[in-house]
């Protein structure tokens, strides 16, 4: 009994070992808070458009507004990350989103929301986030330091998809017995307990690094970085598939619900938190883990796009939650492996700027994904686009085994070890690397002389 119990406790100390951080402490239990409250704001948008409007396209028109900004704001939103404290760029942009959260609520409170009211805060909002994300994202390592951001990074994804359980109940209640504004309002509130954790912060404890200088041609550096980085690479280009046809929930769902199975927002509720029951065993399956692996990477992807199919295709609504648990969970385990290999393969004067082009091929692909997928779902129902996401995610799993096979790097492998490197001319620490040569010998066949001359500045 000892040794059981022995182990249980190791395994519980190494899926929660950040916590041990206060600073990390304080974002964690506010983000729960926070968390909560976009999914309720999430499910009652979705289910305000659709009441005003009956519409599935402009109900991925909202989807579209609310994530396309990310596509242009989100490179200056990674490089504002790189020169700025990241911690006084997230006070500024969660005060932005409380703002925006208090609005709709008051304007649906009073039945004054129209429809065009809805897509400019939509796409404020997503202006907002995209000068948000890769701040948020890059600040993990900085709370809890490079030996433990893996960590950092599933247990953010365990609040997010908790919150998916919590949210959508929560806002089921609300939207049956006290209306579609309380969800809105509460959700500006639960920005006020992010706020005051970032406040309260100890600024010594951080594993701040050294802010990135004014220069022009950043921005290109930055692409350029990630171009030659070949375990930077590989994932995003996975990423753009997934984020653009599988990834698009927050549509789908809500189609499911009402024109599927002809029911209401509490069955729609009922959907996002089974969803979120798998995501959450996914998330901590993924925080017990010391490293992320091309392995998880290839498999998790693989298993999103088969599960997405299958999900399309149940005929009843007992089936179709019982498969979006697995899905769920492979979803997360999609999501924060893919954001832990970005986070450990980049070195910490360009993380902003990576984690900018995670955002923006994740989250800015997605109103390109939503009117596509929203238009099938339109013209052929929402099965059919659901499928056809799945389908689409399975074949980039098997595109990514295919890439990392021919290019002979081990599936299992979380990285080749880096060798010594050349500096990219904006650097503001001469001895930080610019990308693994031997990896790119392996991509692209040959020594990579272009990396040893100086970038052009844009």
């Amino acid at each position: 009994m000892s040794t059981i119990q022995n182990g249980i406790t190791s395994t519980l100390g190494r899926t929660f070992r950040s916590l041990r951080v206060r600073n990390y402490r304080l974002y964690f239990f506010s983000q729960a808070i926070s968390q909560s409250g976009t999914w309720m704001q999430s499910v009652a948008q979705g289910w305000l458009v659709l009441h005003l409007t009956g519409s599935a396209l402009l109900l991925s028109a909202t989807v579209a507004l609310q994530f396309g900004p990310v596509l242009v704001v989100g490179p200056i939103g990674g490089l504002l990350a790189d020169r700025v404290d990241k911690r006084k760029l997230l006070i500024a942009t969660q005060t932005m989103m409380t703002v925006l959260a208090g609005v709709l609520g008051v304007l649906t409170l009073t039945g004054a929301v129209r429809v065009w009211m809805i897509l400019v805060l939509a796409a404020l909002y997503g202006v907002t986030n995209g000068l948000d994300n890769p701040a948020r994202q890059a600040f993990a390592s900085e709370m809890v330091g490079e030996d433990d951001v893996v960590n950092a990074v599933s247990l953010n994804s365990v609040i997010v998809n908790a919150s998916r359980v919590v949210g959508p109940a929560i806002a089921g209640i609300l939207i049956v017995t006290v209306g579609l504004a309380a969800c809105f309002l509460t959700n500006a509130v639960s920005y006020l307990f992010v706020i005051a954790a970032l406040v309260v912060m100890r600024s010594a404890e951080l594993h701040r690094t050294r802010p990135l200088p004014r220069k022009g041609g950043q921005l290109r550096a930055g692409f350029a970085y990630v171009w030659r980085t070949p375990e930077l690479r590989v994932p995003l280009t996975i990423m753009v598939v997934v984020g653009t046809l599988g990834y698009n929930f927050s549509i789908l769902l809500p189609l499911m619900s009402k024109v599927a199975f002809h029911r209401g927002g509490g069955t729609y509720g009922g959907l996002l938190t089974a969803m979120g029951v798998g995501a959450f065993a996914g998330g901590l399956y993924a925080a017990s883990r010391v490293q992320p692996s091309r392995r998880l990477l290839v498999v998790s992807t693989l298993g999103l796009g088969a599960i997405t199919v299958v999900a399309a295709l149940m005929p009843t609504l007992v089936w179709e939650i019982a498969m979006l648990v697995p899905l769920g969970a492979f979803s997360v385990l999609f999501i924060t492996t893919t954001n832990s290999l970005l986070q450990l393969n980049s070195k910490p004067a360009m993380r902003g700027r990576v984690m900018s082009l995670w955002a923006v091929v994740f989250l800015g692909t997605t109103p390109f994904g939503s009117l596509m997928i929203g238009g099938l779902a339109d013209v052929f129902g929402p099965r059919t686009a659901f499928a056809v996401g799945g389908a689409a995610t399975f074949l980039a799993g098997i595109g990514a085994y295919v890439a990392l096979r021919r290019r002979r790097w081990p599936i299992g492998a979380a990285g080749p070890k880096p060798l010594p490197q050349v500096r990219l001319p904006d650097d503001p620490e001469p001895d930080e690397a610019i990308g693994d040569l031997e990896a790119a010998r392996l991509y692209d066949g040959r020594a990579p002389a272009a990396a040893l001359q100086p970038q052009p500045r844009a």
